[in-house]
């Protein structure tokens, strides 16, 4: 049985498809119409898919939209209703939306599955709508590799769910309960993320990195944690929260809350998109995080008094936070975390299809170990042609005749100091880059994480860069248990590699603190000690595997910067010609697709 899932109209649209329950393709539209988030129909990615798997539209057995629009369209008309007069643009802007693409979802579907194949009727194949919070759900459970599992789901909001604790149990699920909107742990972070003058729905991972700038004992920060804790969010110690919705504006307005009302609870001005951060933004974002992760801790530990699970599986766009998910799998609460690496509205795709399989055709699951994610490597590959293309223009290049020497010669040039921008086989699904479309670098490179930033990615230069490491070394370098093969969990770095720190260290300036050497792996070493860890094994990724194996030998490093291969504002490059001219107008050194090596 073949099973169409499609994420679309809100952001991050993604397509999925699957197999009698085995995922066969998975890609964000974002990646071929070049638009970052990009949340329009994936008519892109679902031609992408076709091309790839050979499998027509008219081959599918059931299509699968991610959510219920008409439920949504409810809670959206009783806010307004709610809330009547405030509200009147943003209602307006709203239903024009709706009216173009989501009033007429079906026939919307239909038509622009006919643009992309004119044989395909819509009599042939099932068109079915699954929850938001199911498909989040789904996405984590079925395809982790647990026969039963305690499930949260938290993000900004779905229908009306914004947070579900559901337990899964072979081919269901069952959700247990539900916080509804307008309160919602995402929203919270996200209206953090508004004030902090970065973009809602895509920079909430900036704040979770300018957090660690914070000064946790500084009164200021304690101030705020507390004026957060009594103004906007009453946690309680089962889980539940409620927002203060007097100091949000978002159930009706087209911002996150009222600056002014903001300005006169925390004292600090909404930072503009270009204004300088400073020391005030940084407690200000740590006090947001560690408030979400004292709420998602708190209901992890309901989840495990109520379900008894040993195993937990995450989804939603928290779950994306991997400072939280650090301190989960720390926290030893549960025996094995799974996190679905597309925890956003991209993996409601998988969610989708894989639910309307297992729950709506009650089909068998088949548990594939260690998950069925397959590394996340479920994209469009490239052709030699391709390549060749490139070598026609750009005759700068040397043909490696196997991998041996490929993993030989890259090692030995980012040994060499150079930035290497690393092309193979299928391009990943979700969020990060995991060693297929990845820019690679030397973690003990003591100004690299400022090159990089600067002269290679274009953006910010506070924000930190994961270490992908061999598997059977990561123990031997940070203070973790089990693996992380998605780059989702944050945890310190031993203490043996750590360099002594200047004396007040945290009351340093954001500058001082960022370019202090705090190790002996500085290009992946944050402020606060700590690395978001992605583990490489041998059968899971072998190519991968076999360069940063390559690198150990030549250096003894079992460890390398990896980073998206992208600028800022833009997706990760999904064909050859993306990824060279990304290559040609930054200051990468190298260029490595497939086993040709192209130099500057």
């Amino acid at each position: 049985m073949k099973i169409l899932g499609i994420s679309a109209y809100y952001h991050d649209a993604a397509v999925c498809l699957t197999e009698n329950g085995k995922i066969l393709f998975a890609a964000q539209e974002e990646r071929y119409s070049r638009i970052k988030n990009d949340a329009s129909f994936p008519g892109k990615a679902i031609a992408a898919c076709m091309e790839y798997t050979g499998i027509r539209l008219q081959d599918v057995d059931a299509i699968v939209y991610y959510e219920k629009p008409f439920l949504k369209l409810e809670r959206l008309l009783h806010t307004y209703l709610m809330h009547a007069p405030k509200g009147l643009r943003s209602f307006v802007q709203a239903m024009q939306v709706w009216s173009k693409e989501k009033l007429f979802i079906k026939q919307n579907i239909y038509s622009a599955l006919k643009d992309i194949d004119d044989s395909f009727q819509k009599k042939q194949v099932a068109l079915l709508f699954s929850e938001h919070h199911l498909s989040h759900a789904a996405s984590a459970f079925f395809c982790s590799g647990f026969t039963e599992a305690a499930i949260l789901t938290t993000d900004g909001v779905g229908e009306y769910a914004t947070t579900s604790l559901a337990q899964g149990c072979r081919n269901n699920i069952t959700t247990l309960r539900e916080i509804h909107f307008p309160h919602s742990l995402g929203l919270l972070y996200s209206a953090a993320t508004y004030y902090l003058g970065f973009k809602v729905n895509s920079d909430e991972y900036k704040v979770m990195g300018l957090a660690a700038y914070g000064q946790p004992e500084h009164p200021e920060t304690q101030e705020y944690i507390r004026i957060i804790e009594k103004d906007l969010i009453h946690i309680h110690e089962d889980g539940s929260y409620k927002l203060i919705t007097d100091h949000f504006t978002y159930m009706h307005a087209l911002r996150m809350v009222d600056d002014k009302v903001w300005l006169q609870l925390f004292g600090l001005q909404k930072r503009a998109t270009e204004e300088p951060l400073t020391q005030q933004h940084c407690n200000f974002a740590y006090a947001f995080q560690k408030v979400t992760e004292k709420a998602v801790l708190l209901l992890c530990k309901e989840l495990k008094r109520i379900t008894s699970s040993e195993y937990l599986c995450l989804a939603g766009g928290v779950a994306l936070n991997s400072v939280i998910n650090g301190i989960l799998k720390d926290s030893g609460l549960f025996k094995e975390i799974f996190i679905q690496p597309a925890g956003g509205d991209a993996g409601g795709a998988i969610g989708a299809a894989l639910a309307a399989y297992h729950i709506h055709f009650k089909q068998e699951r088949t548990i594939i170990l260690p998950d069925a994610m397959q590394n996340s490597l479920l994209g469009s590959a490239f052709s030699p042609d391709e390549v060749a293309v490139i070598q026609q223009s750009h005759p700068q290049f040397y043909l490696c005749a196997d991998e041996q020497e490929l993993c030989e010669k890259t090692a030995r040039h980012i040994a060499e100091g150079k930035v290497i921008g690393w092309f193979q086989g299928r391009m990943e699904f979700g969020p990060r880059a995991l060693g297929n479309r990845s820019i690679l670098a030397d973690a003990r490179h003591p100004e690299m994480q400022k090159h990089l930033n600067l002269a290679i990615k274009n953006r910010e230069s506070f924000r930190p860069f994961a270490p992908a490491v061999l598997e059977e070394d990561v123990q031997a370098y940070f203070e973790m248990t089990g693996t992380s093969p998605y780059m989702l969990q944050v945890h310190p770095i031993k203490k043996e590699y750590r360099c002594p720190l200047p004396e007040h260290y945290t009351d340093l300036s954001m500058n001082e603190k960022l370019y202090t050497i705090k190790s002996a792996f500085p290009a992946v070493t944050h402020v606060d000690m700590s690395a978001r860890i992605q583990t490489v094994n041998q059968s899971q990724h072998p190519l991968f595997y076999q360069l940063i194996y390559t690198f150990k030998q030549q250096t003894g490093c079992g460890m390398l910067v990896n980073t998206s291969f992208n600028v800022k504002d833009e997706p990760i490059v999904c064909t050859p010609a993306d990824a060279y001219q990304c290559f040609i107008k930054t200051g990468m050194d190298v260029l490595v697709i497939g086993n040709c090596i192209f130099y500057k």
